[in-house]
């Protein structure tokens, strides 16, 4: 067994996702097998119902699990799917724990939280990565290391490393070189405190990456691996660069892959990153800009439906062309639609629950039908199409959605009968990654090439078919359906550029080396490829 524990410090969001996933990269690069596991304190059972501001959107496995996007990244990064083995919270295991003392498994026994939680935790470990048959495996301990809940995590992979040995448990540590103006200098107290609290925990990290704004000096990084006593090789500096898609590039420059291997006492490899620096040379040779608009909710927040930036900017790399997202807030729409979209290339319009600036979203579907503009709407916004094209097409003026008004007379979409009694609204989403049936002579069959396909979903509500074969007739064509043909997945209007709306979320498959072919096809009908 060979693992690798990795841990942050100071604050969040200072690239650790970044971080380890270019690590898995060049690990994949080498040809290794690589399996990932999260491990977060807090005590939701999953982010499903956290706030975007908090935890940027949440993600959807190929077995139905919903993370929060960190797995996405590290998805992305190694080409590798992940699965509900992947992310636990606190409360996910204490729900063991708790099912396990009801059920008298520690019948007569106290149950803590040193021995029995932490030795569930090892057990996930060590279970999953003989399952998955890895070579190494990954272990993330969210947040910091510095946050009291994780301490049952730390002293988890502190067993491990003792119980395997160094040479098969070994430690990455994250921390940030704050840069103060006043005196110009990058600062390394706050690393040398968090190794110290590491060490508290009987821990002491193998290898320290330095994450800065700005480059940093040597005499930087050979005072930290002074300070913290470890070898000069093995601290690793971080700086801000242009592209995240740079890392795993910087990183191969520091050798960081034979180090690991040096740790682990492996064999060399052959090595491949080709695919990396084609994508790097295809951003850095990209010229001609394209203007985006994505209209949304969470405006304060740009980060908030980050795979979607991301699918956007990666997949018109793959043509040399830049993007330049314009975020426009949905209520600005109101007044100014025509003169706010009319500047734009293509409108994006990404997904959220409930009724806020829905009729906005009509709007913009409006103008993008008429005028021809090239149009990808995903989840609840594919659902908007169809509200659209009921009113304005079919002549349904109260054509709505039930998610919005439950007592319409025409809602267009609905949630499904067999579900209208169920209390308990998680078991309402339709999530998991589904098997569905194109129609050979559709756009979608042909952007796919395939008959049966499988998409990520996460959703609750659907297209209400009592309208569909009278909507069929107007040239809405339902070209992707479930195995059963009751559940729409994929509406194409014929005769337009593009425009296609789908039930799934291909960004979440799209990656930065392979991007979605539904995104390949929507680009080269923008740039008439």
């Amino acid at each position: 067994m060979k693992l690798i524990i990795v841990t942050g410090w100071v604050l969040s969001w200072i690239g650790k996702w970044i971080t380890w996933a270019s690590i898995w990269a060049i690990l994949k690069a080498w040809w290794f097998n690589i399996f990932m596991q999260k491990f977060d304190w807090y005590l939701n059972v999953d982010p499903w119902t956290m706030s975007p501001f908090q935890h940027w959107e949440v993600f959807v496995t190929e077995d139905w699990a919903e993370t929060d996007l960190d797995l996405w990244h590290y998805e992305r990064f190694i080409d590798t799917n992940l699965n509900k083995l992947s992310s636990f919270t606190s409360w996910k295991l204490y729900d063991e724990i708790l099912k396990k003392e009801r059920a008298w498994d520690y019948l007569w026994k106290t149950v803590q939280i040193i021995p029995h939680l932490t030795d569930l935790v090892k057990s996930k470990i060590i279970d999953w990565f003989t399952q998955s048959k890895a070579d190494i495996s990954i272990v993330e301990i969210g947040w910091t290391v510095w946050d009291m809940e994780n301490e049952y995590y730390l002293e988890s992979v502190r067993q491990l490393q003792t119980e395997y040995w160094k040479e098969n448990v070994i430690f990455i540590h994250l921390t940030l070189l704050p840069y103060i103006i006043a005196s110009k200098e990058l600062k390394t107290k706050p690393t040398q405190h968090s190794v110290r609290q590491l060490m508290s925990y009987w821990i002491i990290p193998d290898f320290i990456v330095l994450r800065a704004d700005s480059d940093i000096p040597k005499e930087v990084c050979d005072k930290v691996a002074s300070f913290c006593n470890i070898d000069k090789n093995y601290v690793i500096p971080a700086p801000t660069v242009k592209s995240i898609y740079e890392v795993p590039i910087n990183f191969q420059e520091f050798n960081i892959w034979n180090l690991i291997l040096n740790k682990f006492k492996l064999e060399n490899r052959d090595f491949d990153l080709k695919n990396w620096k084609s994508l790097l040379n295809n951003i850095n040779n990209s010229k001609e800009e394209i203007n985006i608009a994505m209209v949304w909710k969470y405006n304060d927040l740009e980060d908030a439906y980050y795979s979607l930036n991301e699918w956007l900017k990666t997949a018109w790399y793959y043509y040399n062309k830049k993007v330049k997202l314009n975020f426009i807030d949905a209520t600005d729409l109101e007044n100014n639609w025509v003169e706010i979209l009319k500047s734009l290339d293509w409108i994006c319009i990404p997904g959220w629950f409930w009724d806020r600036w829905i009729e906005w979203m009509v709007l913009a579907c409006n103008y993008s039908r008429i005028n021809n503009i090239p149009y990808l709407w995903i989840c609840l916004w594919s659902q908007i199409m169809a509200i659209e094209f009921a009113r304005n097409v079919m002549w349904i003026s109260k054509a709505n959605s039930e998610e919005f008004f439950p007592d319409w007379s025409h809602n267009v979409v609905h949630i499904m009968e067999d579900q209208k009694e169920i209390s308990d609204k998680w078991w309402t989403m339709r999530l998991w990654s589904y098997e569905c049936v194109l129609r050979k002579w559709t756009l979608a069959y042909n952007i796919y090439n395939s008959e049966i396909i499988t998409e990520r979903h996460r959703h609750r509500f659907e297209f209400n078919n009592s309208y569909r074969e009278e909507m069929e007739q107007k040239w809405f064509i339902i070209s992707w359906t479930s195995l059963d043909w009751k559940l729409v997945e994929i509406v194409e209007i014929k005769n337009h550029r593009f425009m296609i709306w789908t039930q799934a979320h291909p960004e979440f498959k799209s990656r930065p080396i392979n991007p979605h072919p539904l995104f390949l096809k929507f680009i080269q009908s923008i740039v008439g490829i």
